[in-house]
């Protein structure tokens, strides 16, 4: 331990001269504390929002998606699926068909998207039985004639399982509108409204047959092995299956809704940091009283042969401590209360705004790292300028006048 930092940490253990002084070391201290939990609750709330929607997407989207050029349907799905699986990086491969439809059950008609697959490579893709509802463990399989219906979709027409619905096909691919029937075995609910609200899963055959398309498929979705490099595995594909097809991974396809939540995570960060930095003027104020507390002992440790910028470390490292005090105390109280808000869910939201009944929370190593760092730059900053206003005490005066 340096002689000056010995120093600043006698001079803060040392009994202050009237409450002011000491509340304003508080303060100083509290604010940090104050603006490091908020920070950290914030951020770790953010990340699993985050992690939560992430996984809600994947739940439903592969990671990526094969689709012909001007997005004509192809038959030649099985060789070009040969070569996807040569990467090795790909986990699985499953063809599709994806097309638009008018949903009717009585008099109640709603255009959503129905997706053709073959359920036991679809599920090895987004594990379809995470998102079914079912009584009973959920076996990958949709019959000939059957259709499974997103839950807000189902809510919108008045059906349940059992009964029947018509799919009416708006006539694509230069064929005749086709209607056909289906019966609703079961519902899907993946949390996210945009595919809860607007999707439908039938039998790969039966869709091939409604919307004209015997024998071709309209896409083909892939699993990789690391979700987070899909967009670079995505990119080795493409190069494999040339240049008729384009490959378009999850990120992509989501650009835009992740953007945002970055975004805002960004400007919460900003917006919380004032706090630290209204903290960071106490600091401040705390160190010029001091300065006038300690004229005296300044003049003192001149005397003693302390050079000015010897005497300015003492002050710098003042800030320092009441900085590193903060810190510590804001750490201890934002990863208790955000581990606190994980364990216990004692703030609840709506599902049916939401459609999540509690906060999802995400503590990142990085975020937390982020928020120290950060914090620390700011009461560096903030103890160098009462450092800088010791080193212009006349130490004569500063003895005389103390």
């Amino acid at each position: 331990m340096s002689l000056e930092f010995f120093i600043a940490w006698r001079y803060l253990k040392a009994r202050r001269k009237g409450v002011f002084t000491l509340l304003t070391s508080i303060i100083a201290v509290g604010g940090i504390t104050l603006g490091v939990a908020a920070l950290i609750i914030t951020l770790a709330v953010m990340s699993g929002f985050h992690a939560d929607i992430k996984d809600k997407i994947l739940g439903v989207q592969p990671h990526l998606v094969v689709l012909k050029n001007n997005y004509e349907p192809f038959k030649e799905y099985t060789l070009v699926m040969d070569n996807i699986n040569k990467n090795v990086h790909v986990k699985a491969a499953a063809p599709f068909v994806y097309g638009q439809t008018i949903i009717r059950h009585g008099r109640q008609g709603i255009g959503a998207a129905v997706k053709g697959i073959d359920p036991r490579a679809e599920d090895k893709l987004v594990a379809l039985n995470r998102i079914v509802l079912s009584s009973t463990p959920w076996k990958p399989s949709i019959s000939p004639g059957d259709i499974i219906l997103g839950v807000e979709l189902a809510q919108s027409i008045g059906v349940t399982s059992g009964e029947e619905v018509v799919l009416m096909t708006p006539g694509v691919y230069a064929m005749m509108p086709r209607m056909e029937k289906f019966r609703v075995v079961t519902l899907f609910h993946s949390g996210m409204y945009e595919y809860d609200a607007n999707l439908a899963y039938v039998n790969l055959a039966d869709a091939q047959r409604l919307f004209g398309l015997e024998g071709s498929v309209t896409g083909i979705g892939i699993a990789v092995d690391d979700w987070d490099k899909a967009d670079a595995i995505g990119g080795d594909i493409q190069k494999t299956i040339g240049g008729s097809y384009w490959v378009r991974s999850w990120q992509r396809m989501n650009r835009n809704l992740f953007a945002a939540l970055k975004l805002e995570k960004i400007m919460m960060f900003i917006i919380l940091a004032l706090i630290i930095i209204v903290a960071a003027f106490n600091i401040i104020s705390n160190l010029l009283l001091l300065t006038v507390e300690k004229t005296k002992e300044i003049g003192i440790l001149s005397a003693l042969g302390f050079s000015k910028n010897r005497i300015a470390k003492i002050f710098f490292f003042e800030g320092l401590i009441l900085g590193l005090t903060g810190i510590a105390t804001g750490l201890v109280a934002g990863c208790g209360l955000s581990l606190l808000l994980k364990k216990y869910q004692f703030v609840q939201l709506p599902p049916d705004v939401y459609y999540l009944d509690k906060l999802p929370v995400r503590i990142l190593p990085g975020d937390v790292s982020i928020v120290i760092l950060a914090t620390l730059a700011i009461t560096l900053v903030a103890g160098i300028y009462p450092a800088y206003q010791v080193t212009k005490l006349d130490p004569l005066e500063a003895i005389r006048y103390g």
